[in-house]
């Protein structure tokens, strides 16, 4: 079969290229699969981090693409249609996260659905810091989809509102495997220079308004000396509300900082000295976090926003406090450290999830899903 994956892949780097790269290496494992990438996501000033690419000292899987699409430029639009559509594919497949994308991707969709099945992978369908004209554009991009894949009830809810009759599938985020292996708790401590012996908690990944680290900062100021928060990930805007909780915090001698962007050869540091991953987010569809932590064995506490109960409790890989208040999660990060057992339980769980969301498992079920399409137009 021939698969085109139109999304953003090396050197763009990210969660959404992670997992592009990803399912690129599994379909081509049984799948002739070629990847159209952006030669520009947005324009520099619509991007708060510092950097949309991977750098020279990154460790990126480098995905082989062919950049064509620059979605503040319509003439790309035309060319990269055009490309994919000689190429034949059987199936394109486009990764979907917020509405800037939706006149680029709505335009080549639209066009390429009259040759092939077109499907998204829906990681939104309305983002996180939701505007008015997000549900209108994203309408517009699902016209021209054959089918949608969600990673989560929440995502898929979302759609129903938006598109009802849509032809549709929930599946899962799947289980990161690239990012390699845990090594000694006490080596990853040295290398990121964490005193031996205490609670370690991780915030991981970009830190955005939505994911509540002023909340976690907060509960963590209500927690006993006995505990250390490591916060690692690249601040999108300013980082001053954070810095002003943590210097009046009577707990800031033992919160460790590193407010840069993680490469991939690091991550396995800052989970390996973990023993507990905190999500302590205002909002959620599913969390490429989860997947790491999944990937590390490491247990989460998050909070009972979108999808993360139905993936993190119901699973029994971690425990869900009831809402985005510091009093809530500190109240189950206490819960987690008052028994042995409950640890041991969400790692035996964490180790059946790994083997259910594998990569593999995944693509599967998706190429089951256009294959019904086809039978059934």
């Amino acid at each position: 079969m021939r698969i085109a994956l139109l999304s953003c892949f090396y050197p763009f780097r990210g969660g959404i290229s992670q997992f592009n790269a990803s399912l690129y290496l599994e379909l081509g494992k049984e799948n002739t699969v070629k990847a159209f990438n952006f030669k520009r996501q947005y324009p520099g000033f619509l991007f708060p981090g510092k950097t949309q690419y991977v750098t020279k000292d990154d460790d990126a899987v480098p995905i082989e693409s062919e950049a064509l699409l620059d979605t503040a430029n319509p003439f790309t639009y035309r060319k990269t249609y055009k490309a994919i559509r000689d190429w034949k594919p059987d199936i394109v497949i486009i990764s979907y996260w917020m509405s800037w994308f939706a006149p680029s991707l709505g335009w080549i969709a639209r066009r390429l659905k009259k040759h092939c099945k077109v499907i998204s992978i829906l990681h939104n369908v309305i983002p996180h810091e939701p505007r008015i004209f997000d549900a209108p554009l994203t309408r517009y991009f699902l016209s021209g989809c054959s089918g949608n894949v969600t990673l989560c009830d929440e995502v898929s809810a979302d759609l129903e509102r938006i598109r009802p009759k849509s032809p549709k599938i929930t599946l899962f985020h799947p289980v990161y495997a690239h990012f390699g292996e845990r090594i000694p708790r006490e080596e990853a401590e040295d290398i990121l220079g964490l005193e031996h012996g205490r609670k370690n908690l991780l915030f991981f990944g970009l830190i955005r308004e939505y994911k509540g680290l002023d909340i976690l900062l907060e509960a963590f100021g209500k927690l006993d000396s006995s505990y250390t928060l490591i916060v690692a990930g690249e601040p999108y805007g300013s980082f001053v509300k954070y810095e002003e909780i943590i210097n009046r915090s009577p707990a800031k001698d033992h919160i460790k900082l590193f407010t840069n962007y993680i490469k991939d050869s690091e991550v396995k540091y800052y989970f390996s000295a973990a023993d507990l991953a905190v999500l302590p987010y205002r909002s959620a569809t599913q969390s490429g976090i989860s997947a790491i932590s999944w990937h590390f064995e490491v247990p989460m506490v998050v909070t009972d926003v979108g999808g993360l109960k139905q993936a993190i409790g119901d699973s029994g890989t971690g425990l869900v406090a009831e809402k985005p208040d510091p009093d809530c999660v500190a109240d189950e990060i206490r819960r987690f450290f008052s028994d042995d057992n409950i640890k041991t339980l969400c790692i035996s769980s964490i180790k059946a999830e790994k083997d259910r969301l594998s990569w593999k498992s995944f693509s599967r079920k998706l190429l089951e899903f256009t294959d019904n399409l086809y039978k059934n137009p």
